[in-house]
């Protein structure tokens, strides 16, 4: 069982992002972090921004995504996201600028401010920044 694999597809409108094996994954799923491993239940679910965590062997790759589905079968899973940004493609210093003036949107509050698209801005940065630093 240790060399059980399971393939991962993510794609978004735009891009394939990534295909390959792996051990498991992690993912942020619309009610919480989710966990898959080869032999897990036929699954369709929502996702959330967040950041999905692929292992094999002893390393981790990282992904930002920013919401969309996720369906397991057969010992594959395709994740097909809104936006998905490899941790090596993630330019850290725009999403903490990004962040910061998503943060001040919340705090301040201009008249006419979409709260859940601030909402939004701010769970996305945060989701950047932790799929490149690694910290939860």
């Amino acid at each position: 069982m240790a060399d059980k694999r399971i393939t991962v597809e993510v794609v978004t409108p735009e891009r394939s992002v990534i295909e390959k094996e792996i051990e498991s994954l992690v993912i942020p799923a619309s009610e919480g972090y989710l966990g898959v491993l080869p032999g897990h239940a036929p699954l369709v679910t929502g996702l959330q921004p967040g950041v999905v965590r692929m292992k094999t062997g002893g390393s981790e790759d990282r992904m930002a995504i920013s919401g969309g589905f996720m369906e397991v079968m057969n010992d594959k899973v395709t994740i097909m996201a809104d936006t998905a940004e490899l941790a090596e493609e993630i330019d850290v210093e725009r999403a903490k600028r990004a962040k910061e003036r998503a943060e001040k949107r919340l705090r301040e509050r201009p008249e006419g401010l979409d709260v859940a698209r601030a909402e939004f801005a701010l769970r996305r940065a945060l989701a950047r920044i932790e799929a490149v630093s690694g910290d939860e």
